[in-house]
């Protein structure tokens, strides 16, 4: 996927060192909506979408994966990287109950505490291989992707709750 026609994001791994600049640019932007207590973001507008308070949870959650998976591929070689759940989280972990503010602040943990991970790669460190299972299972991704990808994801579902918000 170098490409997502629906939110017109471009992949550019050469990208890649300004990531965490781009990751905590978007989180502060769902977050400022989170705290905003004029904003129902606990409703779907559709059963076929999450609501934006479920689609931050997504966000934080997948901020702590990415986490999770940039520091084992600097552990280990080929690090295959399990699919996280998504769909089961919003049930499993009550994404629809949740506190916007605690989510809000978890978020820009997460996205903190990913973004720290992100500095302290060495040159050498973008090019490490993980098994990543998108868009094909153990599909071979480089760290870069990794963090371009994640970039993605958080403008991706912005652009979500945004939607969410205005229809």
């Amino acid at each position: 996927m170098d490409h997502c026609r629906e939110c017109g994001f471009t992949y550019d791994t050469a990208a890649a060192p300004a990531a965490g600049q781009a990751i905590r640019d978007g989180i502060a932007e769902i977050a400022n909506v989170l705290r905003d207590p004029q904003v129902n973001l606990r409703d779907r507008r559709s059963q076929t979408v999450w609501s934006p308070l479920e689609y931050a949870c997504h966000v934080r959650d997948t901020l702590l994966v990415q986490r999770e998976r940039v520091l084992a591929a600097r552990r280990a070689d080929r690090v295959d990287c399990t699919p996280m759940g998504r769909d089961e989280r919003v049930d499993h972990d009550g994404y629809a109950e949740q506190d916007p503010r605690d989510v809000a602040r978890q978020t820009s943990d997460a996205a903190l505490m990913f973004t720290n991970v992100l500095a302290r790669l060495a040159p050498e460190d973008w090019a490490r291989i993980v098994l990543y299972n998108f868009p094909e299972p153990r599909t071979e991704r480089t760290l870069s992707w990794v963090a371009v990808h994640t970039v993605h994801e958080v403008r991706h579902h912005l652009q979500d709750i945004r939607r969410q918000l205005t229809s």
